[in-house]
Order: C-alpha cells, then structure tokens, then sequence
C-alpha cells in the first residue's frame, strides 16, 4: 500500500529536477552558440582588416623605450597576422566580492582594428558555474554574465563610457600581440621618460590611453591607466590596471605567459584576475 504513494512521491520530486536540468542544459547550448558567433565575427573582422600596415620610416620617431619594446617583442618588426586565439587559466575574483576561484577563460582578438571576445567559466558554490563574456567590436561593446549558462545577472550594453573601457581593454590585452603596437597601427606613443611611455589607441571615434612602464630587458612590465577607476560597478570591465611577465617566443614574437589584472584607485590596484596563458596561436 505504501510503494505506490512513494513512488509518485519520488515523481513529484524528480519532475521539476528533470525539468529544471532540461533549461540549463538548452540554455546552456543557446549560451555556447551566443559565444561562438561572437567569437566568429571577431575573426571576420580580423579577416577583413589584415595584418598591421606597419609604417617603418615612423619607427625612430616612437620613444626609446617603446622602440627597445618592439624590437624585443617584434625582432622584424612586422608580424603577417591578423587574428590571436589565446586560452587562459587562474583565479578570478568577481565584482563586489573578495574571494577568487579557479577560472578558464579564451579571447579571441583582432590585432589591426579593436575588436575582441572574452569569454570565461567560474565556479559559484561548488554546483553552480558562471559564465561571463565581454564583446567589443566596431566601437559598441557588450557585456553579460549568466548563472549556470541560464540565468542572466550581468546585460550591460553600449554606452560611451563602457566602449571607451572596453576600448581600453583591447589596448590593455595589446602585449599578447605587440604588433598591434607598431607604427602604422591604432596605437600612437608619447614619452613620458626612459622607462615609460603613454600608449593612446583611436577607433571609432574614441580613444583610450594608458602608461606602459618598460624593463630593462625591453620587456613591457604593465599598463596603468591615468585615472582612477570606479570600484563600486556591478562588472570590472577592463580594469586600470595589467602586469605581464613570464615572456616566451611565439611564432618569432616574444609573448608574456603570466599576468594580473587589477582595478586601480588612490594609488592602490585589487587584483581580480590572475593566471597564465594556456595556449596562444596567431593566424
């Protein structure tokens, strides 16, 4: 008498359980193809674009350090690539929160013209993930992060403020594929003194600028933004801060392997990404 009652009990219970798995599992799908086409406009417009004309009579005129940084990441100084796929693993820290997790992140970029996709997965709570991405591709940026591929906590779109951060990220990222930084390309460079120079990319009406500091070896060690960054946003966007280092060769280039990745305000930076790079492979 009681095994009938039990068992559509036990119905009751594994209806919404098969229910719900059925949403996240479609959700998901319709997440990972979101991303996809993202990633394949990026790669588009890199195609469309080519490779950095770069201007070599305007190489003495950048500023010592940046000259001692191309020569060090670019030795011929010109590079016939126009797209970089790189894969990347660390601990994030979300906005607003203090703890970090363990996180795979890829972005896939344009190098002659400002378009990227970055896109990661994080554990929440052990049985929950998220899974953020950001796209920025002919001055428009969108910015958006789901709960289990499903539920939607973060839809920020275009707005002047957020395509300038979101320009400024591409230039941020600019040290995975240095030749965006050659003469000729959407970067231009001011002196500041022998170990730093101001970087300024220009696109669609926009700019964004930040200060590179150079090593000794010719390595750029970090870009640092000018101004202070707002903590208190619901998205860490480009954040003001990056440091690179662990430099490998990668198809003739010199590549930094290691980073972090910070806000920055009142002189202090708080890291929220940190890791190293994965894979990296330039077409």
């Amino acid at each position: 008498m009681t095994r009938r009652p039990l068992t559509i009990a036990a119905a009751l219970i594994a209806l919404p359980v098969l229910g719900l798995a059925i949403w996240i599992g479609i959700s998901t799908l319709l997440t990972e193809r979101e991303i996809a086409g993202r990633v394949a406009s990026v790669r588009q417009i890199a195609k469309d674009y080519g490779p950095v004309a770069v201007k070599a009579d305007a190489f003495a005129d950048l500023p010592a350090p940046v000259q001692r940084y191309l020569r060090f990441a670019v030795p011929e100084l010109s590079a016939p690539y126009s797209f970089v796929h790189v894969a990347e693993r660390g601990d994030f820290r979300r906005p607003l929160m203090e703890a970090f997790e363990p996180t795979r992140a890829s972005q896939n970029i344009a190098v002659a013209t400002p378009a990227l996709m970055f896109d990661a997965t994080t554990p929440m709570m052990k049985v929950l993930w998220a899974r953020p991405y950001d796209y920025f591709a002919d001055g428009k940026m969108v910015m958006r992060a789901k709960i289990a591929s499903t539920l939607t906590v973060v839809d920020e779109r275009e707005s002047e403020v957020l395509n300038r951060i979101s320009l400024r990220r591409w230039l941020l990222e600019s040290p995975l594929f240095p030749m965006a930084l050659l003469p000729g390309g959407p970067v231009s460079w001011e002196p500041i003194d022998a170990h730093h120079a101001r970087a300024t990319v220009s696109a669609f009406g926009l700019e964004a600028s930040m200060v590179a500091q150079f090593r000794e070896d010719g390595s750029l060690e970090s870009f640092l933004a000018e101004e202070d960054g707002d903590l208190n946003t619901p998205y860490h966007g480009s954040g003001e801060y990056s440091w690179r280092g662990d430099y490998r060769e990668v198809q003739g280039m010199m590549i930094p392997h290691s980073f972090i990745t910070a806000r920055a305000a009142g002189g202090k930076t708080f890291p929220f990404w940190q890791g190293e790079v994965t894979e990296i492979a330039f077409e």
